[in-house]
């Protein structure tokens, strides 16, 4: 009787989905906070289009305000910015051996990576870019590719 019942009860855990855990702010979190461990802890339960670690999370930077206990989704957080809105930068176009520079004013701030809309201040002309390590903008050439 004992071992018919540690059967079952082991077939039962074995076909039963396991629940994976979401991480969920532990306070409220404003927008442009670089996140630490301490801002974040882990409730079981899956929400689809969360993250699931916590090690995903820090480091990033909070987009939008993130509220206690609600879970956190990738589209909530990305990499810290190192440009800022109305921020000076290098506009940067490569292709083959033509290199082109010239001054633009950041319209958004962005990270790494990110795409980031530009005014070239020498023709007021608003181009799109990507941005590099060094915080430049890339526009055309390379960072189309």
């Amino acid at each position: 009787m004992i071992a018919r019942a540690l059967i079952t009860t082991c077939l039962w855990l074995l076909t039963t989905p396991a629940l994976a855990d979401t991480v969920v702010a532990a306070r409220t979190i404003r927008a442009q906070t670089i996140l630490a461990p301490s801002d974040l802890t882990m409730v079981a339960g899956d929400v689809p289009g969360s993250i699931g670690s916590i090690d995903e999370a820090v480091g990033l930077e909070s987009r939008v305000m993130l509220y206690t206990g609600r879970p956190i989704s990738a589209s909530d957080i990305g990499p810290a910015a190192i440009v800022d809105r109305n921020q000076i930068v290098v506009l940067r176009y490569s292709h083959g051996g033509l290199s082109i520079s010239a001054d633009g004013r950041a319209l958004d701030r962005a990270g790494i990576g990110d795409v980031v809309r530009v005014m070239n201040l020498s023709s007021k002309t608003t181009v799109s870019g990507v941005v590099a390590p060094d915080g430049s903008i890339h526009v055309g050439g390379l960072a189309a590719q």
